[in-house]
């Protein structure tokens, strides 16, 4: 049997930076509320009285999430402070294509087009800011929306999402269910953008 404290954690671990509310532990877990806020406050006890551990967790009304400790933010700031677009993972890339052309998207709608769990990649692409959250979708459980940034054009050597190379119609449909040709198209698209360039 899967002791409730793990139960609690895995639960805010996979929630990723969106977080999760009382309500959606109580209805995962099948904890009552003061039972799931129980595991909470011992969650964090666990993790502050732990000086190897870089977690805490951070609550918002009746929402949690977990994050690394301040002190680790210059270590993590000098990190990502210079972040190299080849050293996203495949995943990151594939999640950042899909929130390039349907921006501005939720972590679920990334998660459909994917058909896997995308929390690492977006804070990944969060911490590079190659995206930003851009408010809350009117929908239960108000799930963060998603878009890219300056940085994101910078990277990709574009003036304007305008400038975002086309995908070809006759895709259209098959990227609503096919994340690995959407990032193929992608990839070709940006590729031949910059030869344009280069020929220019």
């Amino acid at each position: 049997m899967l002791a409730n404290l793990a139960k609690v954690e895995s639960l805010l671990f996979v929630s990723g930076a969106e977080g999760i509310s009382l309500q959606q532990l109580t209805d995962c877990t099948g904890m009552m509320k003061p039972a799931v806020k129980e595991q909470i406050l011992l969650l964090q006890k666990k993790y502050e009285n732990d000086d190897e551990c870089s977690l805490e967790i951070i609550s918002t009304k009746e929402r949690y999430r977990i994050a690394t400790k301040k002190k680790f933010a210059t270590l993590l700031q000098h990190f990502f402070e210079e972040p190299n677009i080849t050293a996203l993972s495949r995943a990151s890339l594939e999640t950042l294509a899909i929130i390039a052309y349907y921006q501005p998207v939720t972590r679920i709608r990334i998660e459909e087009v994917r058909g896997v769990q995308s929390s690492g990649p977006l804070h990944k692409l969060l911490a590079f800011n190659l995206i930003s959250e851009k408010g809350r979708l009117d929908a239960p459980g108000k799930p963060i929306l998603y878009e890219t940034t300056e940085t994101f054009l910078d990277y990709f050597n574009l003036k304007s999402l305008a400038d975002l190379p086309q995908l070809p119609e006759k895709n259209e449909v098959q990227l609503e269910t096919d994340d690995q040709n959407l990032m193929e198209l992608f990839d070709e698209a940006l590729q031949d953008e910059d030869q344009k360039k280069e020929g220019a």
